[in-house]
């Protein structure tokens, strides 16, 4: 079979995302979403644990041109994920800095979504487990302004004082969800916002549990009742007293037991 001849010289390849685009209208953001990709990830002091992040980059479209190149995107990705420094949240920054720099934007955005697990140690029996908790790391430079905001999804339990008021025996209990969206003036660890809505719940939950501990746990969220209202009033307290906090909200939904709809409730500060 015969095969084409290839010249020598190389022939040059339009760019067609850099040509003019006369329809004078600026896009405040195009990119690439649902992007999924491995990746290293540090909190605070910790031990880095590799985890597999759902990865969202924006840019800003000037007026007059076509398209962005979001193959530079992907590269940018790949990059990071290959680096030998783990991502943190106070290196974070520099991946969007380099992302709007090589796109030559105006502005952009990166939001990072992906599990975190803290290995944790059951009360009674001591039985080491991991418990997942979901992360979204955004960050947005826009006009020089660089602002960043960090969400964590912590799982927790619930027993309703209601319940145990009218009762003559047990009380109803649930799995809710406390999620807590922070911005900050200093950086805050994720491990120190799991401990403010796990503290401020009935009771924590945890991966592996022995019958002793199920026992301790039952016991004590017996004793530690929580309205969803005392669920984000207490988280919400702990944020607005933390002087690296600049802005935040918190939200609680509880899975009800006895009823087939959530509860919910929601404190905003800023955000």
């Amino acid at each position: 079979m015969n095969r084409p001849e290839h010249s020598s010289r190389l022939i040059p390849i339009p760019d067609v995302q850099s040509e003019h685009d006369d329809r004078h209208l600026a896009i405040d953001q195009v990119g690439i979403r649902g992007l999924k990709h491995p990746l290293l990830f540090a909190d605070g002091g910790a031990r880095p644990q590799p985890t597999v992040a759902q990865c969202s980059l924006y840019v800003a479209l000037p007026a007059e041109q076509k398209g962005t190149h979001m193959s530079r995107l992907v590269a940018l990705v790949e990059e990071r994920a290959a680096a030998s420094t783990p991502l943190t949240v106070v290196n974070f920054r520099t991946l969007v800095d380099e992302m709007v720099a090589r796109l030559g934007a105006p502005a952009g955005s990166i939001e990072l979504q992906f599990p975190f697990f803290v290995r944790k140690t059951a009360p009674v029996s001591g039985v080491a487990s991991l418990l997942d908790y979901d992360v979204t790391l955004k960050g947005e430079l826009a006009d020089g302004r660089y602002t960043e905001t960090l969400r964590v999804a912590v799982p927790v339990m619930s027993l309703c004082p209601c319940s145990k008021e009218i009762s003559d025996y047990g009380a109803h209990n649930q799995r809710s969800l406390i999620t807590l969206t922070v911005r900050t003036h200093a950086p805050i660890a994720l491990a120190e916002l799991l401990r403010f809505a796990e503290e401020e719940a009935s009771a924590e939950l945890y991966g592996l549990l022995k019958r002793a501990d199920e026992k301790y746990i039952t016991e004590y969220a017996y004793d530690h009742p929580r309205f969803v209202e005392d669920l984000v009033r207490g988280v919400a307290g702990r944020l607005a007293a933390e002087p690296r906090v600049a802005a935040f909200a918190v939200e609680a939904e509880n899975f009800e037991s006895i009823h087939n709809h959530s509860a919910y409730a929601r404190i905003a500060r800023g955000l």
